[in-house]
């Protein structure tokens, strides 16, 4: 919750301007503003490759559900993803898998791209039961979903406890938790669609730190939070995380 349509303007811009030369076809760049500047940076960036996403969705149509918006508003405010299950939907709004798996399955009618979250918070972390809290955001979140419509999806794993906090997982610990998200889908789907889905971190991305998540075998992108909303700092993570998977 950050940005007037003005600054989400001018920022966009900006990202326009500064990644300009970034090679898109080894890079996927995406914007998720608030829902009142969609429109305004779907503009801005409707001549360059970097794509927009909203930060998240309702699973209806249309109906009596007041300061909702739906996958149709989203496409005609120029959205090509949107972000579903954010820990901060789930810790502050009662976001539960199934309405995540509601979302995931109305997103993915309608064409857009899904970027689901997955992960665990600290008293999670602590007692131990990462892989567990993994297990039950992706086996309910994806229940009904496709081996196509898998592959259109990026899973997000977020570890809460790194999220706004400064800390950060180191990354073996994100390599730890993406490589057991990826046996997950093996498991739930096959070896080669598991191979192919894409999983990004997200936790506190940093310039600094970004070169050696994306070192990760299992590591494929970046969600990106806080640092997002400096021009100068998102545009050195595209730029590093560009190198590294060139």
């Amino acid at each position: 919750m950050y940005k007037t349509i003005v600054e989400a303007i001018d920022l966009s811009t900006i990202l326009k301007r500064d990644l300009f030369e970034v090679d898109f076809q080894a890079i996927d760049v995406v914007l998720c503003p608030a829902f009142t500047a969609l429109s305004e940076v779907s503009e801005v960036i409707s001549e360059s490759e970097i794509k927009l996403g909203a930060q998240d969705v309702y699973w209806q149509e249309e109906g009596a559900f007041t300061g909702e918006v739906s996958c149709k508003m989203l496409k005609d405010a120029g959205c090509n993803f949107v972000i579903i299950g954010h820990s901060e939907r789930r810790q502050f709004f009662g976001e539960t898998n199934e309405t995540v798996n509601k979302k995931l399955n109305a997103v993915l009618g309608h064409g857009l791209l899904p970027i689901l979250c997955v992960g665990e918070n600290l008293q999670e972390r602590e007692k131990g039961v990462t892989f567990k809290v993994l297990d039950d955001h992706l086996e309910n979140g994806l229940k009904g979903i496709s081996q196509d419509d898998l592959l259109k999806t990026t899973i997000a794993y977020e570890p809460v406890w790194a999220i706004g906090t400064g800390k950060t997982a180191t990354p073996q610990q994100a390599q730890e938790a993406h490589n057991y998200i990826r046996k997950t889908l093996a498991r739930l789907y096959s070896k080669e669609v598991a191979a192919e889905a894409r999983i990004q971190y997200g936790g506190s991305v940093k310039p600094d730190n970004i070169g050696d998540l994306m070192r990760q075998p299992d590591v494929d992108g970046a969600l990106v939070g806080g640092a997002s909303l400096s021009a100068e700092s998102f545009t050195a993570i595209v730029k590093k995380a560009e190198e590294v998977k060139k």
